[in-house]
């Protein structure tokens, strides 16, 4: 081999390891910016923390809530450093939004969607829409009561779940309600005579919604005026479509090896 080919060689097998780092680096860094559109902009990321949706959606459910669903406010742009962290930055928010953007669709009565508290706007809610705007909407004796029409509420077979947090195993009234537009969906109940089992009526404000938990007895919902009330359409983050990941409540990160026994395999892609 000539000089002058083992010089070229030599450049050549220098600049290899360099141009591979670069490579990899430049993967990184599309992949991070497709999923910055994509949390951004399409499909956002929440866990369920307590139990106010039993039996839909259960503690340990992991989620994605579609933004494209109800459109773009100041509240629809939160990041942070951790994929299922608090809210860093709210960005936009000296945006004054009226109301919803473009691509922007109201939510549909029968709806689980993702909002922001009203009285906490840094605290992100989901709940169930069941009143739109114009709406009354009343409890009585357990019974939802839609612009003066009982919805119905037929009795199913008991709720039961291992869960420790559900009363480990302990049966649990359920129900099946089914909206005017007939959306159907179950409930638990276990006292329908309860604190909010019977309500005043509720007239719903032009441009907000009625939310309430499917766990009746044990939800902080829109039947609580002073703490959740109606919600605003531009506080609205996201429709809930899809659990992609699920794990009990009593897993702990320091007992790895029963993680494949508390993860909940069955509710892997399971359809809200």
């Amino acid at each position: 081999m000539k000089k002058n080919d083992h010089a070229m060689a030599a450049k050549v097998a220098t600049k290899k390891p360099d141009e591979g780092i670069w490579e990899t680096f430049k993967v990184i860094i599309q992949a991070l910016a497709i999923a910055f559109f994509v949390r951004t902009f399409l499909y956002q990321p929440f866990n369920i923390p307590s139990e106010s949706m039993y039996p839909t959606l259960k503690v340990g459910d992991y989620l994605f809530a579609s933004k494209l669903s109800y459109g773009y406010s100041k509240y629809s742009f939160n990041f942070s450093l951790g994929f299922f962290g608090p809210p860093l930055i709210q960005c936009c928010s000296f945006i004054d939004f009226p109301g919803r953007k473009v691509l922007a669709d109201t939510p549909k009565r029968g709806d689980v969607a993702v909002f922001k508290l009203p009285t906490d706007t840094s605290i992100d809610y989901i709940k169930r829409v069941i009143g739109l705007p114009g709406d009354r909407i009343q409890m009585k004796d357990g019974v939802l009561y839609i612009n003066d029409v009982a919805v119905p509420k037929e009795r199913i077979e008991d709720y039961t779940d291992p869960d420790t947090r559900m009363g480990s195993g302990t049966p649990i009234p359920q129900y099946r309600e089914t909206l005017p537009n007939g959306v159907t969906y179950n409930v638990l109940d276990g006292d329908p005579n309860s604190g909010e089992d019977n309500t005043d009526v509720y007239v719903v404000p032009e441009g907000h919604y009625f939310m309430m938990g499917d766990n009746r007895d044990n939800s902080q919902d829109s039947r609580f005026l002073d703490k959740v009330g109606y919600v605003p359409v531009e506080n609205f983050v996201g429709r809930a479509d899809i659990v992609f990941f699920s794990i009990s409540s009593d897993a702990t990160l320091k007992r790895v090896w029963e993680w494949p026994f508390r993860i909940r395999w069955l509710r892997f892609f399971h359809l809200i």
